[in-house]
């Protein structure tokens, strides 16, 4: 990172742009309230054989230590990013992002009456799946464009924004057509070639932790995103795989204070998918509140016993009111409030 010092004018700044794509490295330039930061991700060796110290506005140049380079707290001098989502404000330390909705798309009636009743209960924006990755191949896989079109219906009538996965690159062009908040599930947090595909689409994403992989590969895996010039990125702690089978995954509290020291990004919890069980997405939705994190997404149906897909994770929509409002009074111990 090459900090420019605070008399830099333009043409000084971009002398070292230009310098710095000589040697092929990711150039990004940051302007900061005092001064102007310029981050230049690739080869460290070929940047240092540079001598930018000599060039005039330059004040310094200070290695990141970190194998992430752009989701780091180095390169944003510890501030944490926010962004505005349809009206809703995600990141940032003072507002609290509440999801909800079904796991998939089941039907325009059953869609609209759980967008109703969260949006009722005070939620910041509407999830719901339209093409869905399952384990078994027999299993229900979505409806696909019908669902987007589904979940418009929903936004027009609502006003939430949409959150929703996408699978495949050939779906691209349809969620961007459709979708406010484009989410990389855990299975594909290291497909690489999707993640960059979504970067390109112009929209915030929603990216899941892989269910084995560790925070420096989620970390790595977002800048793959960002380097597509996207820098509204959402990380997801979504429980990881471990020797214990008492819930679906193991939801790691931990993460999320760890995340929120070493990156600037906003870091949501899905308990849904870590519990497996409703029972006890409530608990784990509050402790994830307590320690820090800027939202939820959880799953909410209105007859989960007949779901088509995690029906024992989702929230039942006639409780979802006192649900919020819980986790609402536990954001507000730290100092946050409902987006």
């Amino acid at each position: 990172m090459i900090v420019m010092t605070p008399q830099a004018g333009e043409s000084e700044i971009q002398a070292v742009v230009a310098r710095l794509e000589t040697t092929g490295v990711h150039v990004v330039v940051m302007p900061g309230e005092l001064t102007t930061a310029i981050g230049a991700i690739g080869d460290p060796e070929g940047v240092a054989d540079l001598g930018l110290e000599g060039l005039p506005g330059v004040d310094r140049v200070v290695p990141i230590s970190r194998p992430y380079k752009l989701a780091s707290s180095e390169l944003s001098h510890h501030e944490p990013s926010s962004f505005d989502i349809g009206g809703r404000t995600v990141g940032g330390g003072a507002t609290f992002c509440l999801i909800a909705g079904p796991c998939t798309v089941e039907s325009a009636d059953q869609t609209l009456a759980v967008a109703r009743a969260v949006a009722a209960a005070g939620a910041s924006m509407l999830r719901g799946g339209a093409f869905k990755p399952r384990t078994s191949p027999f299993a229900f896989k979505g409806l696909g464009v019908p669902a987007l079109e589904i979940l418009a219906q929903a936004r027009e009538e609502t006003g939430l924004p949409i959150v929703t996965e996408l699978l495949d690159a050939q779906h691209a062009d349809a969620i961007a057509q459709y979708a406010d908040v484009v989410q990389i599930g855990a299975r594909n947090m290291q497909n690489y070639a999707l993640l960059e595909v979504a970067g390109r689409l112009g929209k915030p994403v929603l990216l899941k932790r892989g269910l084995s992989s560790s925070l420096d590969e989620l970390l790595q895996a977002a800048d793959y995103v960002l380097k597509e010039g996207n820098e509204a990125v959402i990380l997801c702690e979504r429980g990881i795989r471990t020797f214990e089978t008492a819930t679906r995954f193991t939801l790691d509290l931990g993460a999320i204070p760890w995340l929120k020291l070493h990156t600037h990004l906003p870091v949501i919890v899905d308990p849904s998918h870590a519990a497996g069980d409703r029972r006890l997405v409530g608990p784990l939705s509050r402790a994830a509140a307590a320690v820090g994190a800027d939202g939820l997404i959880v799953e909410v149906h209105e007859d989960p016993e007949h779901a088509l897909c995690d029906g024992p994770q989702a929230l039942q929509a006639s409780h979802f009111a006192a649900f919020a409002a819980e986790v609402a009074a536990h954001a507000r111990l730290v100092g946050m409030q409902l987006a």
